[in-house]
């Protein structure tokens, strides 16, 4: 069945009222996107803080009518509700129906990290090659397909380790790959942490899909347990990687590699610093835009 989307333009302080006119006016769904997506204006936004809706300067609202709905009318009603709204700021248009969490697996086809590490979306069968080492994923609503600079320099990362036996702590887990993925190449148990209980979800039900869920345990910050682990890695934002730093200091065995990433060009001197107190052997990787610094917990 078609339906009828409403687009529109609004700055931050607008949306809560916009987005609520929107609703009386009995949008089925409403969508919230960066104006300025995939311009130099594009703003990333990955890890909120607990409680936190971060959202853009510039918001582009998308609101599905049923495709009977009086374009003028509605039109109408919103100039009454949003007085300071002009015509020309609201965008009609007719648009199938499908199944919109499940759109991206159309464009998503399995990604290769590192010497043998494959990321496969879970609807297609990787050949069989005892060689190579797949995770099969479903992000769902949690971040973490691999497709990011972030994602995918953390995968090369832990391709290179030797996981055999070791445990792992995935600070910031999203879908889960990364744990996943240090448990396909051998370790013997992984932890996940995510403020989001979405991100706890999609990480137990891709455990399970790729049948780790047993030795997958994921939890809130502040819930895990406090014992170190073999290998650490986060991949959050370099405002919380600073701050969390003698945490995940105190996370980290001595000698324990580590990596930490989600840190734009141009941020990482500033945590270079930072991390020094307590890792050492540190090193940095640039992708598109993006930082990896990797180093070892000092001490032995």
């Amino acid at each position: 069945m078609p339906f009828l989307e409403l687009s529109l333009t609004a700055r931050l302080e607008q949306q809560p009222r916009v987005e609520e006119a929107l609703e009386d006016l009995g949008a089925l769904s409403i969508t919230l996107r960066d104006a300025d997506a995939e311009t130099p204006d594009e703003q990333a936004i990955f890890e909120p803080g607990v409680g936190e809706l971060p959202l853009w300067p510039t918001i582009t609202l998308n609101a599905l009518f049923d495709e009977h709905s009086d374009r003028r009318g509605l039109a109408a009603a919103l100039g009454e509700l949003l007085p300071w709204l002009e015509p020309d700021q609201l965008d009609f248009r007719t648009v199938e129906d499908q199944d919109w969490e499940r759109a991206w697996m159309d464009q998503y086809q399995p990604l290769s990290f590192g010497r043998r590490l494959w990321i496969y979306p879970w609807n297609i069968e990787p050949p069989a090659d005892e060689e190579s080492v797949v995770v099969r994923l479903d992000p769902g609503l949690a971040f973490g397909s691999g497709t990011h600079p972030t994602t995918a320099l953390c995968l090369e990362w832990l391709d290179g380790l030797a996981l055999a036996g070791k445990s792992v702590i995935d600070y910031g887990c999203g879908s889960g790959i990364l744990a996943i993925a240090a448990l396909k190449l051998g370790a013997a148990h992984a932890i996940g942490v995510d403020n989001d209980p979405q991100a706890l979800l999609a990480s137990h039900d891709n455990a399970e899909r790729n049948g780790v869920a047993a030795r997958l345990d994921a939890y809130l910050p502040g819930d895990e347990p406090k014992a170190a682990a073999d290998v650490f890695v986060a991949n959050i934002l370099a405002g919380p990687l600073s701050e969390l730093a003698p945490i995940f200091a105190h996370a980290a065995k001595p000698g324990a590699p580590f990596a930490i990433s989600g840190i734009l060009d141009g941020q990482q001197d500033e945590l270079l610093a930072r991390y020094a107190e307590w890792f050492e052997a540190l090193r940095v990787d640039i992708r598109d835009g993006w930082v990896r610094i990797s180093g070892t917990r000092r001490g032995r």
